[in-house]
């Protein structure tokens, strides 16, 4: 019953909808909290589902285009009559190509910023988080050598305040992808690294993304992949660790 208070507003936490002290405190409590860690990761989980099986009923272009073949074949009663229907098709297909071509940019960019502060907070919530567990990064690189489809360096990270953890294989819109993880004194870093041309969207915008996610984050392209650097530390500690990561590649 201990937890209950915080199971409750747990939903509201992985959302990034509480205040940012109250954060920090519920990563904490989540770190180390096997209950409650076990509990965040299915939540996670389910909304990836959901947000997943959603996508499959969009309509296509040809269904679309079946509708307008469909309305412009029906018989007119009168030359007003038709002209309304012209018109008013008309209008339809502009704002859907606007809204369409708007909303699939701005919400296909939001919705793997939003995944990709999922598969952060899921992996600090599991019980073993990387699935190859070493600070050298000689032994993490080689890991992966086999398992995704593209090669990437990793810094040095000698004199830098930062250690490495390990890593392990992710997933993002059923992409093969690197999941690094470091440690910045208190706080866990995820470092995430995608081929660019296999994401849904064009990722140039960092503004706001702190204040959405309720994370420091950065993202980049560089040599073909994308990188994504997301934690609870400050921005100073993700800008840092990004540049290592830019002057390695």
């Amino acid at each position: 019953m201990v937890c209950e208070s915080w199971k409750a507003k747990l939903d509201t936490y992985l959302d990034g909808e509480v205040p940012e002290q109250e954060m920090r405190t519920f990563d904490a409590h989540v770190r180390n909290c096997p209950s409650c860690s076990a509990d965040a990761l299915s939540r996670v989980q389910l909304k990836r589902a959901i947000h997943l099986a959603g996508k499959r009923f969009t309509p296509s272009a040809e269904f679309r285009r079946r509708m307008q073949r469909s309305i412009a074949a029906k018989p007119r009663s009168s030359f007003r009559l038709g002209w309304m229907l012209a018109a008013t098709a008309a209008v339809v297909v502009m704002v859907g190509a606007l809204t369409s071509t708007y909303l699939g940019n701005r919400s296909g960019r939001d919705q793997v910023f939003s995944e990709i502060a999922d598969l952060h907070v899921a992996t600090l919530a599991s019980s073993s988080p990387v699935d190859v567990i070493s600070t050298d990064r000689h032994t993490v690189k080689p890991w992966f050598q086999g398992r995704i489809p593209f090669a990437f360096n990793l810094p040095d990270l000698q004199n830098s305040g930062f250690s490495l953890l390990g890593g392990r294989m992710t997933y993002l819109e059923q992409t093969p992808g690197a999941h690094l993880i470091y440690d910045a004194g208190k706080h866990h870093i995820s470092v995430f690294v995608f081929q660019e041309r296999s994401l849904p969207a064009r990722l140039t915008d960092n503004s706001l993304l702190s204040a959405k996610l309720s994370f420091s984050m950065e993202t980049w392209s560089q040599g073909g992949l994308r990188y994504f650097v997301i934690g609870d530390a400050s921005a100073a500690n993700i800008d840092s660790l990004a540049k290592l990561f830019k002057a390695a590649s």
